[in-house]
Parts: structure tokens; sequence; C-alpha cells
């Protein structure tokens, strides 16, 4: 029978390395899909309704595979890797099909599919690190979720851009619906990479079987059909929601809307500040389009780079030290975008477009965010896993990025029908937006009630 026993570095690494693929997959819709959508017609203020498919069906998915995968075992299977495969198979499809697109609705149902498929992969995911390793391993479990969400996200937004530069494909290359030749390869690179490195995962991380009693009390569920039991579950976790579930609900609020706010209007953004322009058949908003995959990029690079880093830091300050300070830097450099587009700078950086542009200080920005992002992926769901009961697992991590999809749901259609219009009707001024958003977040994050600095590092 296999141990709950410490695991080595390489090993954690290949427990999570199927992490990359669902990251890479999650990166391709956050640099690309407003951009598709413009291609195939939407206006501005249709984007955030546009974007909906991601907080339904997180909302509605994560929960109950969360639920179902905690009822669940197979000698053969396991209990989380099945959903990691079914997630992953659905989602390479899914990416596959998405640039062959040739109405908005058809875009769109692709994009709920692949996220209902991305999402029944992740959350078994997160369960599956605190099944897997000791208590005193969640941190660098979960700080690897982090590098790999850097990693995957990084490359999904730097690949067009590498496409482009190498001379592999054409910036004025289209297909008839308009959308350009790199955002094919990009997401078909994008299916391989979700089916692969979920395989990889797979075959080399064995899960450890219930015990006699964790089975025997695992047959006795089956007795109650599934859907009952189901939502009974989820409905008991509820109430019974750990204290400090509670009180990251109102910090995960702010920084969520926020970051949704970025994904879907900083191409817009950088394409009126930079080329003046919300044009979708000019080149300004192609190069727009590219640079949002680079910025995109930098910000996880510097994800992946500092994730590690916030061990020994929340250790030394706290993981609410951390994540505060990450937040404001966020929300700083989030907040700053609209003014990074001075021309008079040390000097000018070398792009796929063959020409030199200003935005070396537009770089800056993603310091910050990337900060912020590696935090936001880590320290809550850190603390979580040492507060909640090991048989509830996944429905709690469940019910926990519902806190994530539900002011993503509330963006949508507060952006839709109110604060879009409140805001000017202004790309720009919904970056400002969301700039502040996370520094609310992160003062919020000190009025999380703790014993001491490190109850939350446990």
């Amino acid at each position: 029978m296999i141990q709950k026993g410490k695991m080595n570095f390489w090993q954690i690494w290949n427990m999570n390395f199927g992490f990359f693929g669902i990251q890479f997959s999650f990166g391709l819709q956050q640099s690309n899909m407003s951009a598709i959508y413009k291609f195939l017609g939407a206006d501005e203020a249709s984007l955030p309704m546009l974007w909906l498919a991601g907080p339904v069906t997180g909302l509605l998915v994560q929960p109950i595979i969360g639920a179902i995968s905690d009822g669940t075992w197979s000698p053969k299977f396991g209990r989380r890797k099945p959903f990691f495969l079914i997630g992953a198979l659905i989602a390479s499809l899914a990416l596959v099909l998405m640039p062959f697109s040739t109405t908005i609705f058809m875009a769109a149902s692709l994009l709920w599919i692949l996220d209902a498929a991305n999402n029944i992969a992740m959350e078994p995911y997160r369960a599956f690190v605190a099944d897997r390793l000791p208590k005193d391993q969640h941190s660098i479990g979960f700080l690897m979720q982090s590098f790999f969400t850097g990693l995957g996200i990084t490359l999904a937004n730097f690949t067009p851009a590498i496409l482009v530069s190498l001379g592999i494909l054409a910036i004025t290359d289209k297909f008839e619906n308009g959308i350009p030749t790199y955002t094919y390869w990009a997401f078909f690179i994008g299916a391989f990479a979700s089916v692969v490195t979920i395989l990889i995962s797979v075959f080399t991380t064995k899960e450890i079987p219930p015990s006699s009693e964790e089975l025997e009390e695992l047959l006795e569920k089956k007795k109650t059909p599934v859907v009952q039991r189901t939502f009974t579950e989820i409905k008991e976790a509820f109430i019974n929601m750990p204290l400090t579930m509670k009180q990251l609900i109102p910090v995960k609020f702010f920084t969520w809307y926020a970051m949704f706010c970025y994904w879907q209007y900083i191409t817009s953004t950088l394409s009126i500040s930079l080329y003046n322009t919300t044009d979708q058949a000019s080149e300004g908003f192609s190069k727009a389009q590219l640079l949002t995959g680079s910025l995109n990029g930098t910000y996880n690079i510097i994800c992946f780079l500092v994730a590690f880093a916030l061990v020994p830091l929340a250790l030394k300050i706290g993981a609410k030290g951390v994540h505060f300070v990450a937040l404001i830097l966020g929300g700083i450099g989030v907040f700053s975008i609209p003014y990074l587009n001075d021309t008079t700078l040390l000097f000018h950086l070398y792009n796929p477009f063959g020409e030199s542009i200003a935005i070396t200080t537009l770089f800056l920005y993603p310091v910050g965010l990337g900060i912020a992002w590696a935090s936001m992926l880590a320290m809550p769901y850190q603390l979580l896993a040492g507060s909640i009961p090991k048989e509830k697992t996944g429905v709690y991590m469940g019910i926990f990025n519902m806190f994530i999809v539900i002011p993503m749901a509330i963006q949508v259609v507060s952006m839709q029908f109110f604060v879009y219009d409140w805001l000017g009707q202004n790309p720009v001024n919904v970056i400002r937006l969301a700039g502040i958003f996370l520094i609310i977040g992160g003062i919020l994050t000190l009025l999380i009630k703790v014993k001491n600095k490190n109850e939350l590092v446990s």
C-alpha cells in the first residue's frame, strides 16, 4: 500500500506537470478570446457577456466534480486521475475547433465546452496535492502548481509572437473567418500540450488507496444516488465552512473581479493607448493582440520565477503579509498601464513587427502583476488545505473555487449592463478599475484574523 510520505522535488514536479497543459489552455483564452470575438464581429460592449462561460461553468462544475471525486475510487484508475484525463481530452478537442469558428455563437459555445473541460481537470488537481502530500509539503505542492501556471500561460501567450518573429507565419496571414493563422497554430499546440502533460502526470504518479475504513465509507455512500449524495455533501460543506474560507471571500471577490476586467480589456486598452485604434481590421489592433500575449507572458514569467520564493518569505512575514504586499504591487502595476506609453526611453525593444516601438516602460507593470498572480494561485489554497477535513478535500476545493468564479460572473453582468457605461464605454477606464480593485483586495487581506503569522503557512 502506498503511504502518504514525503515526495522529492521531481516527484512533486511530475505529479503537477499536467497543470502545465491545463494552464496553457487558460492562457490561450486570456490572450486571444476577446480578439477572436472581435474578428468575428463582436463589439466592445458585448465582450463581458461573451466571457460568461468561464465563471458559470466553474460555478456549476467545480463543486460538483469535487464532491463526486471525493466519493470515487477505482483500483485501476484511482480517484482524481480519471477526471484529469476526461477534462484534458475534451479540452484538446475544443482547442482544435476554436479557430475554425465562423460565428460568435460557435466561438462562445466552444468556450463553454473548453472551460467546462478545464474545470473538470483542474479542480481535482487541487485536491490531488492535499491527497498525495503530507501537510508540511502542501506549500511546495501548491507553489509547484503556481510555477506551472506561470510557465503554461507564459508559453501560451508568447506562442503567437514566437511564430511570427521566427518568420514561420506572417502577421497578415488570416483565414476566411478573419482569425490570424498564428492563432490557429497556437491553439493546435495547446491541444497537444493539454493531453500530453496530463498523461505524464497520470503515468508517473500513483494515488494513495483508501484505507479499509475509508473504503467502507465510500461503499456506504454509493448506496445513496450520486446526485442526492453530491448535493447533500455540497450543502453540508457550506454549512460547516471553515472561518478561514469565509475571511478570504471579500479578498477573492475584488482580486478576481479585477483579473476578469484585465483579461477582457487589455488588448483594447493597448490598441487605444499605443496605436490609437480599436478597429479589429487594423494592423494596430493585430499588434496589440500580439503585444497582449507578450505582456501576459511576461507577468507569468515573473509568476513562476517568484513562486518558490514566496515559501520562505511567507514563513518570515506570514502569508497574510505576503498576499497584502503582492496585491498592492499588482494593483499599482495594472493601474499604471494606460500611462506606460512614453516614447522617451532608455532603449527600444526589437519585436516581431520588424520595427522599434516604445514598450520598455510598458513591460514594468507585469512585474507587479506577476507577483500578485503567484500569490493568488498559491497562498489561499495552501491556507485552505490545512483547515479542511481530509475526506472533504475535493468538495471544499470546489467551493473555494466558486469564490473565484462568482466574482467573474458578477463582473460580466455588472460590466455588461451598467459599469461599462458608467466608465464612459472606455476600455482604458476598465483597466484602471482593475488596478484599484486589486489594491482594495490587498487592504482587505489585512482584516483576516490569524493567531500568528506562521499559521497561514502550516
